[in-house]
């Protein structure tokens, strides 16, 4: 095998489990199970800067959009220019918006960890008695694998290790590499196996428990450059994600979904997997997923973008990824122009400047109400799959956001980056989101989103 396993592309979207009761017996839920999904930012967060004001931390999550959509691109390069000999490089960015707390081993650790659907690999800080252990950043927790009786090694043999990109051999064991950005950053370890333990949500459906053995993942002994979290959770569309793993290991098939609360709203998003995944509200809208240069990432297809009764039409097949790591939308400037000139005409209110000239249309709101600003803002349609089929209706909330006291700004943004298109978490808010890698599709549906994850999360 090659002697080094190369970078990995990561969007990073991240997710919390709440420090649930966990049941020492295993339980799968014939629904599947949801667990809690937070915000960087949220209240809930360790890494949440109380020093800034709610337009602030949102223009923060602009600017790590910004270099998260270069590091994908980067991604896509190296893809094409990887293509012709079979080889896929990946670029990892670091900016994540989500994370995730995951329970490790027997007995179990709770690791508040980045939950990423651009990224694959699962891989944790960890000390598995093998050299000096990786230093935690604070709150940082280490996985010590010496006190688990399920904690396992990975062959260089085995499917697992032929599923990283690039590994290398030592005493017949898998090791990894994955550099981040422009390599300053580096974790490596041993690709190793675990029992993860999830909590199910707790109040309606009381106190459970879902145990998954054997689940492959890279245990980091080393570290160069500053982390921050436990480690990452990938939920993307290769072979080592926590989605894929749980559909081969469980009968809950290769489904999960999100339900991303508002920015302005304390409480938490909620992440289900399994059955529980179904998307079914009314106005639900499916289209297919399209093959991607990089596997990794949930791609589909956008034929056009309509307000009332104005059309533009994208380019021809014109992919765009579905990221709940990027807070804005990244399109073509065939579409954005339009864009912005067509709500200029419509949106009575005065301009306004944009911050750092990061967004492309700013109106002054300062002094009205935000029920009548919402009312004067139209809908926005994104028209999705080959035949148009999928549309996806954008309110004031999915395309404008409040950057500067009395500054509201559009959240859809020129692409900077070809050849890399997103439609962003802003975009992705009040639905219901839902992922099937077994059918191949992606389904948006309008959706209460703190309603649905109910009270336990607030």
């Amino acid at each position: 095998m090659p002697a080094t396993m190369t970078s990995r592309a990561l969007l990073l979207v991240g997710v919390v489990l709440t420090a649930h009761k966990f049941l020492c017996t295993a339980y799968v839920g014939g629904d599947g199970f949801s667990v809690e999904f937070i915000h960087r930012d949220s209240v809930k967060s360790p890494y949440r800067d109380p020093s800034l004001t709610a337009p602030a931390r949102v223009l923060e999550a602009a600017r790590r959009s910004t270099s998260r959509a270069a590091a994908l691109s980067r991604a896509y390069a190296r893809a094409d220019a990887s293509s012709a000999d079979g080889a896929v490089s990946e670029l990892t960015s670091r900016p994540f918006e989500y994370m995730m707390a995951v329970n490790v081993g027997t007995p179990p650790t709770r690791m508040l960890a980045i939950a990423d659907t651009g990224s694959d690999l699962i891989w944790l800080n960890c000390s598995n008695g093998a050299g000096a252990p990786a230093p935690a950043p604070p709150p940082g927790v280490q996985f010590n694998s010496a006190n688990s009786t399920t904690f396992g090694l990975v062959s260089c043999g085995s499917g697992a290790c032929r599923a990283l990109p690039e590994a290398s051999c030592a005493d017949s064991k898998c090791r990894y590499l994955y550099s981040y950005g422009d390599g300053s950053q580096s974790t490596s370890g041993l690709l190793s196996t675990e029992t993860f333990t999830f909590a199910d949500d707790q109040g309606t459906r009381g106190d459970r428990a879902m145990r998954v053995a054997n689940v492959s993942f890279g245990c980091s002994t080393t570290m160069i450059g500053s982390f921050i979290g436990d480690g990452l959770v990938g939920l993307g569309g290769g072979d080592l994600s926590l989605v894929n793993q749980l559909g081969a290991d469980t009968s809950l098939g290769r489904r999960f979904s999100y339900c991303l609360v508002p920015y302005s709203i304390n409480a938490s998003s909620v992440l289900n997997f399994g059955p529980r995944a179904a998307v079914t509200e009314p106005g639900a809208a499916t289209t297919p997923l399209i093959p991607s240069e990089v596997k990794t990432y949930y791609t589909v297809d956008l034929r056009s973008v309509k307000i009332g009764n104005k059309t533009f039409a994208a380019p021809q097949e014109y992919p765009v990824i579905v990221d709940s790591g990027s807070t804005l939308t990244y399109l073509a400037n065939e579409l954005v122009d339009p864009l912005v000139k067509e709500l200029t005409q419509r949106v009575k209110l005065p301009p306004a400047k944009s911050p750092e000239e990061l967004l492309p249309l700013c109106f002054d709101v300062s002094g009205v109400g935000e029920g009548q600003v919402a009312a004067m803002i139209p809908d926005v349609a994104l028209e999705l799959g080959s035949g148009g089929g999928a549309t996806v209706t954008l309110k004031s909330e999915n395309t404008f956001v409040v950057v500067h006291e009395g500054t509201l700004c559009l959240a859809v943004v020129a692409l900077q980056f070809p050849p890399v298109s997103i439609i962003g978490n802003i975009a992705q808010q009040n639905m219901h989101v839902g992922y099937d890698l077994d059918k191949g599709t992606v389904t948006f549906a309008p959706a209460d989103c703190a309603r649905s994850s109910g009270s336990l999360y607030i």
